[in-house]
């Protein structure tokens, strides 16, 4: 499966999911006009490739959100279930939750998804403001 790479744009976070290395990245902020349209084919993609994979080693996640807004969370929490379905299949899952260590809507964010899907293996990392 060919790999996918959405450069960031003012109100869109860079994707950077390595399906051959089993890492997928989301880094910057998401208010895009249409997070529907943004992120639909961005969860479609990973569907497919959670869907053919059957691969025992580890898929990480590392996630640097710095800001989402309601449209966006709506689609997040997609993916996740998404991930969440594969880990409860059996896979491992690793989702890294990296956050301003004094940003605390983030933070709380994070431990709203550890919450809601329980089979990601949750690491929060707090990163010092710069």
């Amino acid at each position: 499966m060919d790999n996918l790479f959405i450069a960031a744009s003012p109100s869109s976070p860079e994707v950077d999911f390595r399906f051959d290395e089993r890492t997928l990245s989301l880094k910057g902020e998401s208010y895009p006009e249409n997070a529907a349209q943004f992120w639909g084919e961005i969860i479609a993609a990973l569907r497919r490739f959670l869907a053919a994979d059957d691969a025992s080693a580890a898929i990480t996640v590392n996630v640097a959100l710095a800001y989402f807004n309601s449209s966006s969370t709506k689609m997040l929490f997609s993916l996740f279930d998404a991930l969440n379905e594969k880990a409860e299949s059996g896979a491992e899952v690793v989702l890294n939750w990296y956050h301003d260590e004094d940003d605390d809507t983030i933070f709380e964010f994070g431990q709203e998804l550890q919450e809601d899907f329980p089979a990601l293996a949750f690491h929060d990392h707090a990163v010092k403001s710069q």
